[in-house]
């Protein structure tokens, strides 16, 4: 398989990060189970000049941690590109591979945790220990002015990655939030399968997140 490189190298952990001990565990259990998948911590991916910033949660097992791509190879990538794609971000067409050739235009996608954890649920001190990663990443953007959070997790490392305040700044699906140097943070459920089969996110809710984030780039 080839793994596709990050848009902003200089951010990223190194590919044998050893800041979580029991990430660092998991991911050298799955080296030796999956010797062909990436099992590292995973670039972002995207437009390094966009203005719009997608912030997710952490890598999924069979997806961005096997193919080094995020959210590529499972159900939340399928959701999320094809809703990007409907908006006009991307660059040819998405069929679950990083070599693909697909590209996005006007967005990028970051993690708040850069290695997979176990069952998806990173601890908070793992959480605290990645997040300079997201800061420098974010520090790396400045054309990226507006920024969708997915899930609580992810909206809590981006309130305090962005200057907010998390009392101030609650997490609810289409929540908005501006933060003290003007840049927007709009909230919406992750779009894990989970959620759409339980129907907790809808294709039409996922979508007017998107929406709501072009009109605020206009406003």
């Amino acid at each position: 398989m080839d793994f596709a490189p990050g848009p902003i190298p200089d951010t990223e952990p190194p590919h044998d990060c050893p800041r979580c001990p029991r990430l660092v565990t998991f991911r050298e259990q799955l080296r030796a189970e999956q010797p062909d998948w990436w099992n590292a911590p995973v670039p972002a991916f995207g437009d390094p000049d966009g203005w719009l910033c997608i912030v997710g949660l952490a890598p999924g097992k069979n997806g961005a941690n096997r193919t080094g791509r995020p959210f590529t190879g499972d159900y939340a990538g399928d959701l999320l590109f094809a809703t990007l794609a409907k908006f006009g971000f991307t660059r040819g067409t998405y069929q679950s591979r990083p070599d693909d050739g697909l590209t996005l235009e006007g967005v990028i996608i970051c993690n708040s945790v850069k290695c997979l954890p176990p069952e998806n649920k990173p601890t908070p001190e793992e959480i605290r220990a990645c997040r300079p990663f997201l800061e420098g990443q974010v520090d790396a953007l400045p054309k990226a002015r507006v920024f969708i959070a997915l899930g609580q997790i992810a909206h809590q490392s981006a309130v305090k990655v962005l200057g907010g305040k998390l009392p101030k700044c609650r997490f609810a699906h289409l929540a908005e939030h501006r933060v003290p140097d003007g840049r927007m943070l709009i909230d919406s459920y992750h779009c894990s399968r989970y959620n759409t089969n339980t129907g907790r996110l809808t294709a039409e809710m996922f979508e007017a997140v998107f929406a709501r984030a072009i009109a605020l780039r206009g406003a």
